[in-house]
């Protein structure tokens, strides 16, 4: 931040609004719920037009809160995803045409927006339960593309700023800062264990690992595998992978390897799933690596108690470390699946990417501060009422039984900071001193109006 003192007002006025905001989260839906509708607002345009903001500073302080909370003793794990926010202007920097993440699976959709990384850190609960929160949010947007007729020299910078906007290399380097970051801190190197889904198992990604960070990613079911060599040539170059493995389909098809049964929490309860495994492995996407390959049976579920029983995909998963302790490996794997509420959350709550600034800083920080206050609000929650967050403040509606909920929803949290906030501004003696505070005893009488009267009015 360049200017500590007001700077530092404003945006603690703005990561508060971010939360309790109502409507839209825009620049002025900000100001007015901070009710700065009336004076002059160019030093909150400006708070994010001259990168006054380091959204950095606010994930580096979110990440230590989260390592103070968790058991230092096990390894660090961390959920990586991207995600499309959805623009409508042509000049807004960073927005393109790109696929549409809920789009149908028959049919390829298109949208204008722009695109982001995000890591999240797990912070485990009881029973095996875990909370994913955001520790970066970084811009992975692609550069404009020139005009036809540009000069070659533009054409070149286009293609090299295109290379290093590539989405797994950004992953990458985004990795690398953050081990960097607590290697640092801690004097040494400390374990990290990387949960992606499919796009994130790749080359790029497997390859350029950073030191102590253990990969498990999910992979295709006729991934090519291959056992370790047994023998090396007496010349030449060494091997690195021996006969062909079966495939993840042909694992999980095989009669000989028999299913293993792990008790693991998913869903909001712990569940049995069976599994099979593999290992050691090695794969041509990571190298000289070795694997261990797991294969999750379809988990069976009914609509309707007594309904049809339904069967989802199989999971094919690989870990860079063999000796990983197999419940601890899918149970982490599982824990991914929070980021993707996350995502949810920040766009449909805290209205991330509804802000249509043109500005190239205030596109890339606005975003990512309304994400930062996210995290803050998730830390603050489990500090204040520990992991299941659940304030207790507010009575429940009637449609919700508390005991079915095993933690606090995020709108249950913004409802509860609404509370503090607000609550004695719109205390309820404010809002019914018109009326009696005791019932009457009896019932009011009925009054039948005169009709002589009514007609004798209607005439005058």
């Amino acid at each position: 931040m360049a200017r500590a003192a007001p700077c530092g007002a404003r945006l603690r006025e703005h990561l508060l609004a971010q939360l309790v905001c109502p409507g839209r989260h825009t620049v002025t839906a900000l100001l007015t719920t901070n009710g700065r509708q009336f004076v002059d607002w160019t030093a909150d345009y400006a708070l994010y037009a001259q990168a006054r903001i380091q959204p950095d500073v606010l994930f580096h302080e979110a990440r230590r809160e989260i390592d103070a909370l968790r058991d230092r003793t096990q390894p660090l794990v961390v959920a990586l995803d991207d995600t499309v926010l959805r623009k409508t202007g042509r000049r807004i920097p960073g927005a393109a045409y790109r696929k549409d993440p809920l789009g149908p699976k028959f049919h390829l959709n298109l949208v204008w927006a722009q695109r982001r990384l995000q890591f999240a850190a797990a912070r485990p609960g009881p029973a095996g339960a875990a909370r994913m929160i955001p520790i970066a949010y970084a811009d992975a947007s692609t550069p404009r593309k020139p005009r036809r007729h540009a000069p070659e020299a533009t054409w070149q910078q286009y293609r090299e700023e295109l290379r290093q906007a590539n989405l797994n290399r950004r992953a990458v380097d985004g990795l690398h800062a953050l081990q960097a970051q607590r290697h640092r801190e801690a004097g040494g190197p400390v374990p990290l264990h990387l949960v992606v889904d499919g796009s994130f198992t790749n080359r790029v990604v497997a390859r350029n690992l950073p030191d102590a960070t253990t990969l498990i990613g999910r992979i295709r079911k006729d991934a090519h595998l291959s056992f370790r060599p047994t023998a090396q040539p007496p010349h030449g170059r060494k091997r690195l992978y021996g006969p062909d493995a079966p495939t993840p389909e042909q694992l999980r098809q095989d009669p000989g390897v028999p299913w293993q049964r792990l008790r693991v929490y998913f869903a909001g309860k712990r569940r049995t799933l069976r599994v099979k495994t593999l290992a050691p492995l090695r794969w041509r996407v990571t190298g000289a690596r070795d694997l261990r390959l797991v294969v999750i049976a379809p988990v069976p579920y009914a609509l309707r108690l007594g309904g049809r029983r339904y069967y989802r995909q199989p999971v094919y998963l690989i870990c860079t470390a063999p000796d990983l302790e197999l419940p601890r490996l899918v149970q982490e794997y599982l824990w991914r699946w929070d980021i993707e509420v996350n995502h949810r959350d920040e766009k449909t709550l805290l209205g991330v990417g509804q802000a249509q600034v043109r500005n190239p800083n205030s596109a890339v920080t606005i975003p990512a501060t309304a994400v930062a206050s996210y995290a803050l609000l998730q830390v603050a929650a489990v500090r204040a009422f520990g992991w299941q967050a659940f304030p207790g403040h507010l009575p429940w509606p009637k449609w919700r039984h508390p005991k079915k909920k095993n933690r606090a929803s995020t709108l249950d949290l913004i409802n509860e900071l609404r509370r503090e906030l607000w609550a004695a501004a719109i205390h309820a003696p404010h809002l019914t001193d018109f009326a009696s505070g005791s019932s009457p005893d009896k019932k009011s009488e009925k009054r039948y109006p005169s009709l002589p009267d009514a007609l004798l009015y209607a005439t005058a």
